[in-house]
């Protein structure tokens, strides 16, 4: 890496607090790389090699099974993946791809292996990012298990509209299938799911999303801090 490039990631919030010589030693082996969309970063099943970082873009962690594909994580800047496979020595037990151009920071395993045994601020962090992943899984777990289709892309949207600044219209992030995988269902039962959303003045033309009566989109929903609040 460039030495701008270093000076950069040892400001990654994973090395907050981290003995400067640990950061240098993990850092000295990596890479960062930028990858264009659709790129497969790691695959299921495979040895875990490198702790990945993603430094700029995002990135779709998702698992397959014959001929279905479900999205686990959408992680943007700042998130690491796949952290207990690394820790544990252990295979993947998901496949990462980019969904977007992204620049990605390549930890080899044994080196943050090592860290983690010897810094215990490291160690902190990893612990950190592990009760995120966690929680996340807790939390997509309830919103899949109890929630309909429905309720699921209400309360997405519903985020969505928050995080744009409450425009009431926005557009979609990401292609269609790749909401559908997100939200657990097939692409044509988002598409009638989406239809079905005209009653609560909900329309989409494209990629394009307008919210029409945004107290009625919430009140399907009826979010809950429990499942939709990231800072919960």
């Amino acid at each position: 890496m460039r030495a701008e490039d270093v000076e950069a990631m040892r400001k990654l919030p994973l090395f907050l607090g981290v003995d400067p010589a640990q950061v240098d030693v993990m850092l000295r082996s990596a890479f960062l790389q930028r990858f264009p969309p659709h790129v497969v970063l790691v695959h299921e099943g495979q040895s875990a090699d490198f702790l990945h970082v993603v430094v700029e873009g995002h990135v779709d962690v998702f698992s397959a099974y014959r001929d279905r594909e479900t999205t686990v994580a959408l992680l943007g800047p700042g998130h690491s993946f796949i952290v207990a496979a690394v820790v544990l020595d252990r295979l993947y037990l998901q496949t990462a791809r980019t969904l977007t151009s992204a620049r990605v920071l390549l930890l080899p395993a044994e080196a943050v292996r090592a860290a983690f045994a010897e810094d215990a601020a490291f160690a902190r962090a990893m612990a950190i990012e592990l009760a995120y992943a966690y929680r996340g899984l807790v939390k997509e777990l309830k919103n899949q298990k109890l929630r309909s289709g429905l309720e699921r892309l209400a309360n997405w949207l519903v985020a969505r509209n928050v995080e744009t600044g409450r425009k009431n219209r926005f557009d979609l992030p990401f292609e269609k299938k790749i909401l559908a995988s997100r939200l657990g269902m097939a692409p044509e039962v988002l598409s009638r799911t989406l239809a079905s959303l005209v009653s609560y003045k909900v329309r989409v033309d494209g990629s394009t999303v307008e919210i029409g009566d945004p107290d009625a989109l919430l009140k399907l929903a009826t979010p809950s801090a429990t499942i939709d609040d990231p800072q919960t």
